[in-house]
């Protein structure tokens, strides 16, 4: 009976308040009765931000133990000379001294930059053209998006080894199609003159799928309206590429274009089993030439490591340089 007494008198005060307009009778009348709802409140919190607090330390230690520590301990051993069995010797700049002086230092960078620039040709104009032939067909599209997105789903070594037998200068599947229409063959992947762009043809076939869905997802996020306009205006279709499409996807093009660059600095598998680096060293690139510090002629992860960290110093410059011209573009 106490309680609803007060309830009752609370209620009172409060309704007078608001009908008398009293500022300082309201406040004070809601800030009583309020006191311990103002605790729980604080309470619940307190409790919201420790749950936040723990989930981000749960996600800190994953990026600590499997990103952070791995560049720290790479750093650490770029100055060392160890192959993980016998005790590490510190060497300081040696590695970095031997790797200058390896003639494939300089051929496996102009090499991995000549790759670049051709998977940039093919592999980055490809999926974007695609994607807006996509997002124009009004039938087949979801055939169509999963038949582009195949190749993605395929293990990278599949890939590699089904395009090694389209590339067999035998019984290959594309020499025998050029026999069959009374064409020269070709040696494909044991020239150095075709040897590149044969590995950036398998790595844009598979890897296409990935960007062009995102390109897609890209395209059906901008406002038909801007299409409809364009199209008052009597824009075909280049013109409403040009002028309403890239400008609205501009920031995506800009970061899978870094994207881009990154990936294809690190290009591995296709050298690595479809032309071992050969013919004359044609396809050697940057993480094959660590791989073979490491593996096969040295034998020396610090060599390796050394090789790594010159890597990551480059990607990480270049990508600087150019979010701070793209930001300075904006």
């Amino acid at each position: 009976m106490r309680h609803d007494t007060r309830e009752g008198k609370a209620g009172s005060h409060t309704m007078a308040a608001v009908l008398t307009g009293s500022a300082a009778e309201l406040t004070e009348t809601l800030a009583s009765p309020g006191r311990p709802r103002g605790r729980s409140r604080r309470q619940r919190t307190i409790a919201d931000n420790l749950a936040a607090y723990l989930f981000m330390a749960g996600g800190i230690a994953c990026f600590a133990a499997f990103s952070w520590y791995p560049i720290v301990r790479g750093i650490f051993l770029s100055f060392q000379q160890t192959n993980f069995v016998t005790d590490p010797e510190w060497v300081g700049f040696a590695n970095f001294q031997a790797i200058f002086a390896d003639p494939l230092f300089w051929t496996a960078w102009r090499n991995s930059l000549y790759f670049t620039v051709l998977a940039l040709i093919f592999g980055y104009a490809v999926p974007f053209v695609a994607a807006v032939l996509l997002n124009e067909l009004r039938h087949f599209t979801g055939f169509l998006r999963v038949t582009v997105y195949l190749p993605v789903m395929l293990p990278p070594i599949v890939s590699v080894l089904l395009w090694q037998y389209f590339y067999d200068p035998g019984p290959g599947l594309f020499n025998s199609v050029l026999r069959g229409l009374g064409m020269p063959t070709s040696e494909w992947i044991q020239s150095t003159d075709t040897a590149m762009i044969s590995l950036v043809l398998v790595s844009t076939w598979a890897n296409m799928g990935a960007s062009t869905i995102i390109y897609l997802a890209g395209l059906q996020a901008i406002s038909g309206e801007l299409y409809e306009a364009a199209e008052l205006d009597g824009a075909g279709l280049w013109r409403r590429i040009r002028h309403v499409t890239i400008p609205q996807m501009r920031f995506l093009l800009v970061v899978m274009l870094l994207l881009q660059i990154i990936a294809t600095m690190q290009v591995f598998i296709e050298p690595y089993r479809l032309t071992g680096g050969g013919p004359e060293n044609a396809t050697v690139t940057v993480l094959l030439l660590i791989y073979r510090y490491a593996f096969v002629t040295n034998y020396d992860f610090g060599l390796a490591t050394a090789m790594s960290v010159l890597l990551f110093v480059v990607l990480a410059a270049f990508s600087a340089i150019y979010l701070r011209l793209t930001r300075r573009a904006d």
